[in-house]
């Protein structure tokens, strides 16, 4: 017999569908249309459905439709409605904030009132879908930690689009849309003040980042490799201790040192999830508005080393006059 392996799901149920539990009925009653979906079932559950968006949903789906048809549609603009260099050069494309000039008032429509428009209706779309989650969950006796997990990056969202350009006094500081542009502003603004590198909530967030992504990895790479003594029953586990758990808790205590229970490990890893946009966020709300060089910052707190005294002291670009 060949050595059970289970890295991808090879058995698929298919039976009746499966609702779900019965639910107090609101405005929008759930659908029950299901299907069978094969290569689904190659990664999850095979049953797509039954579907439940709700007003909520549907206004969250609208908003986002504005929002990323206006995107693209100023993005066309940009190359003169040709299709094809709309394709060609589609990661360079953006629709860019308004220039520092106009300030936090609302310019023209050509020079960045298209992009405060898509921020407005992008925004209600995620909170709408935030309040969806909450909801939804609320329906389903279920904790609210989706919920919070989601609005931990929304917090990183707004302090980017929203909070710091407000703070800064100019719409000129939030980030334009597009891939490549988005990209180039995340590199420009390290530059701008310092190295971003030595800005602690960055190391911070960078900290949970990884993390995360490793405690993630290790739970589940833990839980396939136990799952042939009924390891993926882990709420049985927690509460009435198997060889599974036992064997998963033996092997953290050798390689960790310490051991993750069956229940922890989902803390330990939604605590550093949730972290990272947090801690991200509160370093992008210090930078221009508290700290304006995190290099110079880094090196009066002893973080960073100064550099050598061969072409003069440095000097802070932003204590220098001139244009």
């Amino acid at each position: 017999m060949p050595e059970y392996q289970n890295i991808f799901t090879d058995v698929q149920v298919h039976g009746a569908p499966d609702l779900g539990v019965p639910v107090k009925s609101g405005a929008w009653t759930r659908g029950n249309k299901t299907w069978m979906a094969y290569w689904a079932g190659k990664f999850g559950e095979a049953q797509i459905g039954p579907l439940y968006l709700g007003g909520l949903g549907v206004a969250s789906i609208i908003c986002g439709t504005i929002a990323f048809v206006t995107i693209g549609l100023n993005m066309l603009a940009s190359v003169g409605w040709d299709p094809i260099q709309f394709v060609r050069q589609l990661f360079w494309l953006s629709l860019d904030p308004p220039a520092p000039e106009y300030g936090l008032s609302f310019p023209p429509m050509a020079e960045g009132g298209w992009f405060l428009v898509t921020g407005a209706f992008l925004s209600a779309s995620v909170l709408l879908w935030w309040a969806r989650l909450y909801t939804r969950a609320q329906a389903l006796g279920m904790g609210k930690h989706i919920a919070w997990a989601f609005a931990a990056a929304l917090w990183l969202f707004f302090v980017l689009g929203l909070i710091r350009p407000i703070l800064m006094g100019s719409w000129a500081e939030a980030v334009p849309y597009g891939i490549f542009p988005h990209l180039d502003w995340t590199a420009a603004f390290s530059i701008r003040y310092g190295n971003l590198f030595y800005n602690p909530f960055h190391m911070l967030s960078i900290v949970f980042l990884y993390g995360s992504a490793l405690l993630f990895a290790m739970h589940g790479a833990t839980i396939l490799a136990v799952s042939r003594f009924g390891g993926d029953r882990e709420i049985e586990q927690i509460v009435d201790r198997g060889t599974a758990s036992e064997r998963a808790a033996l092997f953290w205590r050798w390689t960790m040192g310490f051991n993750a229970t069956m229940e922890s490990i989902h803390r330990w890893a939604w605590w550093f999830a949730v972290l990272c946009p947090l801690t991200g966020g509160i370093g992008i709300l210090l930078t221009g508005t508290v700290v304006d060089n995190w290099y110079l910052w880094g090196v009066k707190h002893g973080i960073a080393p100064p550099y050598p005294d061969v072409f003069g002291s440095t000097a802070d670009p932003a204590g220098m006059g001139g244009n």
